[in-house]
């Protein structure tokens, strides 16, 4: 079964592609623009905290799932316990629209590549993207670029593409995002920006920042979709699965780091707004390169560098769905990458027209069609998805199983099991009870009685859990 699937070629190949899956659009621009928004050093403090809490023990649920269960995310909850595949499905599900999306910016990313290997910007850049954007064809011809590149690299297997690519792009991300921030924190009054960004102002964290560090966390290290249980799945029995869980997010929050300081130093050296939302990479950014000596040099890798980002994305929401389409289906993965992309570039199409032709079509709550799905998904999907995946390990899976699968059946250490389970049962439910509730406007005091009454379920829970080990004995 585990050789038709496909396996990794080495563990350094599994850590670089689901890291590449971690790392992409959600460093590269929506950190330092929640960073910016969020108090700088506040929110950078808050997120470092969460990754530990709630990053490393997510991350380790899903690869254990996936490397237990050896299919796709439906299949792999199904394997392990029957009747709950349909958590995986979410994940599928939510894959699969986020990449609708998804390539949607990245053909954006494209199209500035090429606009600075021509020359960079030749009007303002506020024009430059809007008009671009809000044009019918050529949007959608860069989305389908991506599309085709992405299925060229998933068609070729676990090994043969996904691990290639990786070994690839990453290190090639690494130095780009080195040699940008070196150009970034040398800029004049570049020190403004290193101090907003490393150092923390306490009395600016609130809430709101707690709120916007956890959905960013949980965002960033693609959980909740799937993704680390696919590729999980293509792990051998005698993979270290704790050290994985440490190495992908710590390579995640570094490239976050790194990439606050590439673009908050730059933007305040030039006196922009680092609140500038998506407009950061399109708008403001340009901004900065026109401005800076060899600045179409340092937009090109820029852009280079956040287009190996999302295809490392990219690659990994294809294969969540194209390892569904195979194993349930039962379809060969040449076969069902051409279904599942051909889908893909059809969907992409109302996306990209939602700021065109489509501009003024409104699906539900005022949003247009890309919005909608982006709030579905971030809002709604993932942290459901999060949330039913504390369950099942803190409370569906039998606990001697689970800490059999998580340490190679003894032959790994893992001390630490029993605040691990606190973390995923506890402190996870919480925590993405907090996204949920806020998702869909449940504030304030409203709020606190929620997460009181939750509690209290797990309360009982737990009760009821201990009463039935004493029955068993």
């Amino acid at each position: 079964m585990s050789s038709e699937r496909g396996n990794w070629g080495s563990n350094v190949g599994f850590v670089l592609a689901a890291a590449g899956s971690a790392i992409g659009l959600g460093n590269l621009w929506k950190f330092p623009y929640l960073a910016g928004k969020n108090g700088g050093g506040a929110f950078v403090v808050v997120y470092l905290g969460l990754i530990v809490i709630l990053g490393f023990s997510l991350m380790l649920g899903e690869m254990v799932i996936g490397r237990r269960g050896k299919s796709d995310a439906f299949g792999a909850y199904n394997n392990i316990k029957k009747g709950w595949g349909f958590i995986g499905m979410l994940g599928i599900l939510c894959c699969f629209i986020v990449y609708s999306y998804y390539v949607v910016i990245a053909g954006w990313i494209v199209k500035y590549i090429g606009m600075f290997i021509r020359g960079g910007l030749t009007e303002d850049p506020v024009l430059t993207f809007g008009n671009f954007i809000a044009s019918g064809t050529s949007p959608i011809l860069y989305s389908f670029i991506v599309v085709v590149v992405t299925a060229a690299i998933v068609l070729k297997g676990v090994s043969g593409g996904i691990e290639k690519a990786s070994k690839i792009m990453m290190p090639i991300l690494f130095v780009f995002m080195i040699v940008i921030v070196i150009r970034s924190v040398t800029l004049p009054n570049a020190i403004e920006g290193i101090k907003y960004f490393l150092k923390p102002d306490f009395s600016l964290i609130t809430p709101a920042v707690i709120i916007a560090a956890l959905g960013q966390v949980f965002f960033s290290l693609s959980l909740g979709m799937g993704a680390m249980i696919t590729y999980g799945s293509y792990l051998p029995k005698d993979s270290n699965l704790i050290k994985s869980a440490l190495y992908i997010p710590i390579l995640d929050t570094v490239i976050a780091l790194l990439a606050g300081l590439a673009i908050l130093p730059a933007v305040f050296s030039f006196g922009l707004e680092p609140t500038a939302g998506p407009g950061l990479i399109f708008i403001t950014l340009p901004r900065v390169f026109a401005a800076m000596p060899f600045g179409n040099v340092f937009g090109i890798m820029f852009f280079l560098l956040v287009l190996f980002a999302a295809l490392t994305s990219t690659i990994s929401l294809l294969e969540v769905v194209v390892s569904f389409v195979v194993d349930q289906l039962k379809l060969d993965r040449k076969k069902a990458t051409i279904l599942v992309s051909i889908i893909i570039a059809a969907i992409a199409i109302p996306n990209s027209h939602s700021f065109g032709p489509m501009a003024d079509f409104k699906v539900f709550f005022g949003l247009n069609f890309f919005d909608f799905l982006g709030y579905l998904t971030d809002n709604i999907l993932l942290p459901v998805g999060g949330l039913m995946l504390c369950l099942f390990v803190g409370y569906v899976w039998d606990k001697e199983d689970l800490k059999n699968e998580l340490t190679n059946d003894g032959d790994i250490a893992f001390p630490l099991f029993s605040a691990w389970m606190i973390g995923i049962k506890y402190l996870g439910i919480q925590l993405l009870s907090l996204i949920l509730l806020q998702a869909v406007g449940i504030t304030g005091k409203k709020m606190s009685y929620s997460l009181v009454i939750i509690f209290m379920i797990q309360i009982l829970f737990h009760v009821l859990e201990n009463k039935r080990k004493v029955s068993a004995v």
